[in-house]
């Protein structure tokens, strides 16, 4: 039998210098035969399972004593202490992380219409996030937020319970053709509802419709059109008579400021209008209801 070298590993104490060591060996167990890769995977698991058993006991001793509460917790500040008990599942995964993962399943979405998202601060129970390329400054970025980012974050990080989006940087694409439309309004053929030609629905201003039940509101600026329910984000009070000035609309009940094209409340930036799903077929206009 014809041994592999194996490639000479690194000197360097640092966690990415370990990490490489550990991805090159891996890259190349990958290109034995079955049985020896599955002797070295079988030996590999075998002293994980009793380093993890070992740091179990380590623990249990140290967490008796209260003096070596700070000691621990300064321990697992270090990166390769931490890698390592996360790797054996000792420590759980931080807040941080859960929301980057969480964010990492709906970023591919994102990037299909040319945009991103970056978490900016974690201040339990509240987090920070900000659009970046198209989605920055985009008018469907209302229901970008709501159905995508939002219900992602609240389902892995329950813990979170104020999710709020700061204003980006600016950069935005501005091609009329794609930014109405947000990545998470046209995943499924099924419910939409056509309400009336795009040159109904008024310039700067609003227009009422009702879908199953819900009353929306329905703006346009130039081609690109919004929708969102026809309710306060303050009491959830119908704000259709409210007074409709360059794309800001003043709620009637208590002088809430919105801005039509994104639902963006002006008065209370924590808070928006629920928007729902808008696309433009020919000179149809179709909406969505999100939940």
């Amino acid at each position: 039998m014809v041994i592999t070298e194996l490639p000479p590993v690194t000197k360097r104490n640092t966690l990415a210098g370990f990490a490489n060591d550990i991805d090159r060996l891996e890259t190349l167990f990958e290109t034995w035969e079955d049985e020896r890769r599955n002797a070295v995977t079988a030996y590999r698991h075998a002293i994980e399972d009793l380093q993890a058993e070992a740091f179990r006991r380590l623990l249990r001793v140290l967490k008796a004593e209260p003096s070596a509460q700070q000691l621990l917790k300064e321990a697992a500040a270090d990166e390769v202490v931490y890698a390592v008990l996360r790797h054996h599942q000792i420590l759980k995964a931080s807040l941080s992380e859960r929301v980057e993962e969480a964010l990492d399943g709906v970023r591919p979405m994102l990037a299909s219409h040319g945009g991103n998202v970056e978490l900016v601060s974690v201040n339990p129970p509240a987090i920070e996030v900000r659009f970046v390329g198209a989605c920055d400054g985009c008018p469907a970025s209302a229901l970008t937020f709501h159905a995508g980012i939002k219900k992602a974050i609240e389902s892995a990080c329950p813990e979170i319970t104020d999710i709020l989006q700061v204003k980006g940087s600016g950069g935005g694409k501005k091609n009329d053709a794609v930014r109405f439309i947000s990545p998470f309004a046209d995943d499924t053929e099924d419910n939409w509802h056509s309400v009336g030609l795009l040159e109904t629905i008024p310039q700067g201003d609003i227009i009422t419709r009702e879908i199953d039940g819900k009353s929306v509101l329905l703006s346009r600026q130039g081609s690109i059109v919004s929708c969102f329910h026809n309710a306060c984000a303050h009491l959830g009070l119908e704000i259709d008579t409210g007074e409709v000035c360059e794309g800001i609309i003043t709620c009637p009940w208590h002088g809430f400021q919105y801005d039509l094209a994104t639902g963006e409340c002006l008065t209370a930036p924590e808070v928006q209008l629920q928007p729902h799903a808008v696309r433009v077929i020919g000179d149809q206009v179709e909406v969505r209801l999100t939940s």
